[in-house]
């Protein structure tokens, strides 16, 4: 599940913090309100954030927040955003020489 595309965004967005659905839009940015709330049910269903709702608001107010499960797996988020930071020229120059090669 980690691997997957807006998995690691979400839940590096929620490190020490609660945020709405709109914040968490706004974070992700190119990410569908579809594939948002899929992606939020998935890790609310896996045990990694929670939801709270407030009816008694209106408009009715939804926070995210991980749970001490979602913050074990922040230094894997973490770990793994440094490590494409510190590569992503020489991924970037791969990906022109492969390009090349294979016209």
């Amino acid at each position: 599940m980690i691997g997957e595309k807006w998995v690691s965004l979400i839940i590096g967005a929620l490190e020490n913090k609660t945020l709405r659905f709109g914040e968490l839009k706004r974070v992700c940015e190119g990410i569908s309100q579809k594939m948002l709330t899929q992606t939020l049910r998935k890790l609310e269903r896996n045990g990694l954030l929670t939801r709270t709702l407030y009816a008694d608001k209106l408009p009715v107010k939804v926070d995210y927040r991980l749970t001490h499960l979602g913050e074990s797996i922040l230094p894997i988020v973490q770990a793994a955003k440094v490590w494409a930071e510190e590569h992503l020229h020489q991924i970037e120059k791969n990906q022109v020489l492969y390009d090349k090669r294979n016209q």
